[in-house]
């Protein structure tokens, strides 16, 4: 695939990035440390007034299997909402969409994997049939008004099968505009993504979707996230998610960092001129608030950097 150079000029990037923050949801959710409702609603207050305008909340799992959100509805119906920002959650199935109904949600979370390996292992069933299962849920989140999103994991690197075609995240991305999903968030689950692998499941993505309904969802697990970010901004991508402090690590590669904290993304685009409406030092507070209470210091360079300073 051809891909440009990057030009002297960056008259032609966004001129504005929104971010989604997942460290409520993502990035807690495989905390060994339980959280109470009343710190993860501490967390999204501060995330909502440093000017996220979007959070990924809390998902409607078994608690079985994710005991970390089995408060989602103490979280959700805890929490001062502010009009202007979009609060999403994680539903599914049908049972967790039902009980995410009741706490008003303005948009639902399904998933799918470009890698038939991964989604074999994961949910025991081909991709087709993970997206048929999903078909249902979409449907009564728009019969009642709500918001769907679809989160392509494994775009570029599978820990089963390897290197991922683009062909693969184009297949998965026609089943999800099938059913109905608005927008996806193109993401690099386990970090081996470079910038014109980045940049090719993302054209893959565009045969079905525009690019205002695409968001880039990748880890530094490789310590590529933001050059990727960087690609991504090249194909005009404005929607991009990342997690306040680095919180949530990678599964697959124990011990590495997986989400890429918000702090590191937001200084990188406000030095290079791209408007996010947060507050970098009101961020910074929210990722050393939930820092804090895990009893370790923020997985964020940026952070790191300016919390030393502040400390002289």
């Amino acid at each position: 695939m051809a891909s440009a150079a990057f030009p002297a000029s960056l008259s032609h990037l966004p001129a504005r990035v929104r971010i989604i923050d997942v460290g409520p949801r993502d990035g807690l959710q495989n905390e060994k440390t339980p959280v109470p409702a009343d710190v993860k609603i501490g967390l999204v207050q501060r995330l909502q007034d440093a000017g996220l305008q979007e959070i990924e909340v809390t998902s409607y799992v078994s608690p079985k299997w994710v005991p970390q959100m089995a408060d989602n509805h103490a979280v959700m119906q805890g929490m001062a909402r502010l009009s202007g920002v979009r609060y999403s959650v994680l539903t599914p199935n049908l049972q967790g969409f039902a009980a995410a109904l009741q706490d008003k949600p303005d948009e639902i979370v399904v998933f799918g994997a470009a890698s038939e390996a991964f989604s074999q292992k994961n949910i025991n069933c081909s991709i087709a049939e993970s997206i048929e299962r999903f078909a249902p849920v979409v449907e009564a989140a728009l019969a009642a008004g709500i918001a769907v999103r679809a989160a392509m994991s494994c775009t570029v690197g599978c820990p089963y099968e390897g290197e991922i075609a683009p062909e693969r995240v184009a297949y998965l991305a026609g089943l999800l505009k099938g059913i109905g999903v608005q927008r996806v968030d193109v993401a690099d689950t386990i970090g081996v993504g470079t910038p014109r692998k980045v940049q090719a499941a993302i054209e893959a993505a565009l045969q079905h979707y525009p690019i205002d309904a695409i968001s880039g969802h990748f880890h530094d697990t490789y310590g590529q996230a933001l050059s990727n970010t960087l690609a991504a901004l090249e194909l005009g991508v404005w929607n991009f998610q990342a997690s306040v402090a680095g919180l949530g690590g990678c599964p697959y590669a124990k011990g590495a960092t997986g989400n890429v904290s918000t702090e590191d993304l937001v200084f990188m685009l406000h030095g290079m001129g791209i408007e996010t409406g947060i507050d970098l030092d009101k961020l910074i507070d929210a990722g050393a608030y939930i820092s804090d209470f895990l009893g370790r210091k923020p997985n964020s360079r940026v952070a790191t950097a300016v919390l030393n300073k502040r400390a002289g």
